[in-house]
């Protein structure tokens, strides 16, 4: 399976001309699997620590505009996260969506940072943390959202074939934010895939294997990664295999 991922700009007409590179990259390498980063489809708003509804309404509404627009990647699956009311609640949930199903709920985040840029809890609700693949295609997807790379709990090891990652901004020094991601990709036997906002957010979406090793990386220059990875999930048992093109 080719998968992708990707750094994205918070300014929105910078990002709409980069979803049209997206796309066209996603076509161009045949992706079968593509991670955006948290919350893509509207500008990020947690950084204060007053919740605006306004603001919080406009978030809802573009990213349930730009869901629409998810089919310009079909037919490759896309994990991503969007903000969701659920009654007088608010959650940031990850989603996979794929063609004809649309989105389907993956995972709500439940470990929410309070940091410079990141004042999540004024924001959102945290959800009961609940660490359950989904099988998509033959594969066990799972997700952990930002942060959630540092919570205490996570999934078991042999239950996961590819572990999403969608950022948007990274609250501890990148190669430590790496050093977790491989180890959580080791732990899990999975291939950590992370995509971030890019520019003053950081950028540097990445590809780990299960044996934790970096694949690749993504740049300012390069903002689009793409790499052919052979995964094979039988009933009760997933195998991993290398690498084989990029």
């Amino acid at each position: 399976m080719k998968i992708t991922v990707c750094e994205l700009p918070d300014e929105r007409k910078a990002f709409a001309t980069a979803w049209d590179d997206l796309v066209e990259h996603v076509h161009a390498a045949n992706s079968g699997l593509v991670v955006l980063p948290d919350m893509p489809f509207s500008p990020w708003f947690a950084h204060s620590n007053r919740f605006d509804r306004s603001v919080w309404a406009a978030a809802v509404h573009a990213h349930d505009e730009w869901e629409h627009r998810l089919r310009e990647l079909s037919p490759a699956v896309v994990l991503a996260s969007r903000p969701v009311d659920f009654g007088n609640e608010r959650y940031d949930e990850g989603f996979i969506w794929e063609e004809p199903l649309g989105v389907l709920s993956l995972h709500a985040k439940s470990f929410l940072p309070d940091a410079d840029g990141a004042r999540e809890g004024s924001w959102f609700d945290s959800a009961t943390a609940e660490f359950v693949p989904i099988e998509v295609r033959g594969l066990r997807i799972a997700m952990l959202i930002g942060g959630e790379m540092w919570a205490p709990r996570g999934y078991e090891a042999e239950t996961v074939d590819v572990l999403g990652i969608p950022r948007a901004g990274d609250r501890v020094d990148f190669g430590d934010c790496l050093e977790r991601a491989r180890a959580l990709a080791q732990h899990a036997h999975a291939y950590a895939l992370s995509s971030n906002r890019s520019g003053d957010f950081g950028g540097q979406a990445w590809i780990i294997s299960p044996e934790g090793n970096v694949l690749g990386l993504t740049n300012a220059s390069q903002p689009f990664l793409s790499m052919d990875v052979a995964l094979h999930a039988t009933k009760g048992e997933c195998r991993h295999f290398d690498v084989f093109a990029q």
